[in-house]
């Protein structure tokens, strides 16, 4: 079996499918036109990802059998057109729920000790122990978790551990279940944004989340309170949320946004460029060591199933030819 990686992936993920006996071949700067070319000429029949968009056109007139998304969001994966085609997609969920989680707490510390602002002006030459000595702390305050799937569950015990009250707005958590975890149930967006310090994004990219958090939700939010996303930049509509901010009311940390440079060094000139209230990373919620040799793992473990004639494991759809098989 021919395996085409198309962008960067830990050496023990490609030591760990050529000791399956695939024949691997491993090009990080694939894109577009090119990634098509080389599917074709390959005769490649399984393509890895990880930040590499696979659209419809892609695919034509390839070999490929399977599309592995090496991280848990996939929309950057024509998943109908896989379908269609009899190419089956699959991903690595919950593999970088602790590093994203991680992310998104420091973004949270930074955002109530002006950490970022702290090493900036020191650096500049100034010391400003008076200005900077004016975080509110975490202890006793509430943290709104918009979505609860791994990356959201990851988030409960590091807020426990810093004393704060857990909110979930979830359509997928019971009463009962929340309890069991030691979280409340928001019954609303709108509830969940009037009552949280601190609002943290953890849903994945989908036609109902995209766009679902505007001027109404931003309008809601406590003054003074902070609003992270770490998911996906689309499930916000960015003008709205700067708008927020710029009116003072919030602040914000940012690791996904509009406009995010697509390849993994770019010159970056966007309008989140020095801007005041906000803290942006560089989409690296899931970039750790630890995390990255997760899913490694679990991508080996895909194609393995896969190569020995078992249905894919984490299969985000089913190939048309195998629902007509059934």
């Amino acid at each position: 079996m021919k395996v085409l990686v198309a962008d960067k992936l830990e050496k023990s993920a490609l030591d760990g499918l050529a000791a399956l006996g695939c024949e691997v071949v491993s090009d990080p700067n694939l894109q577009d036109a090119a990634l098509h070319d080389a599917l074709v000429s390959s005769g490649a029949e399984v393509l890895v990802v990880r930040s590499t968009k696979v659209p419809a056109d892609v695919m034509d007139g390839s070999s490929l059998r399977m599309i592995v998304r090496a991280g848990a969001g996939y929309n950057t994966i024509d998943v109908d057109a896989a379908t269609e085609r009899g190419i089956w997609v699959t991903n690595c969920p919950g593999k970088n729920a602790i590093a994203v989680a991680e992310l998104a707490f420091g973004l949270i510390l930074s955002l109530d000790r002006f950490i970022p602002d702290n090493v900036a002006t020191l650096n500049a030459g100034k010391w400003d122990k008076k200005g900077f000595g004016k975080g509110k702390g975490l202890f006793g305050r509430t943290l709104g978790l918009v979505g609860f799937g791994s990356i959201g569950k990851e988030m409960v015990p590091r807020a426990i551990a810093f004393g704060m009250d857990v909110l979930v707005f979830s359509g997928h958590l019971s009463e009962s279940d929340a309890a069991a975890l030691g979280v409340r149930l928001a019954a609303s967006l709108g509830a969940l944004a009037r009552e949280s310090d601190v609002v943290s994004v953890h849903v994945s990219m989908r036609p109902d989340t995209k766009a679902m958090l505007g001027k109404a939700f931003f309008d809601e939010m406590k003054p003074g309170a902070f609003f992270v996303n770490t998911s996906r930049g689309e499930v916000v509509v960015q003008s709205e949320l700067l708008a927020a901010v710029e009116s003072g009311r919030i602040t914000a940390g940012l690791d996904v946004f509009d406009g995010e440079p697509t390849t993994p060094e770019a010159d970056y000139d966007g309008e989140l460029r020095g801007r005041r209230g906000v803290y942006v990373t560089h989409h690296i919620g899931a970039s750790t060591e630890q995390a990255q040799e997760a899913v490694a793992a679990e991508t080996v473990r895909i194609v393995e199933v896969f190569k020995g004639g078992g249905t894919p494991p984490n299969a985000v759809n089913e190939p048309k030819a195998a629902a007509e098989q059934r």
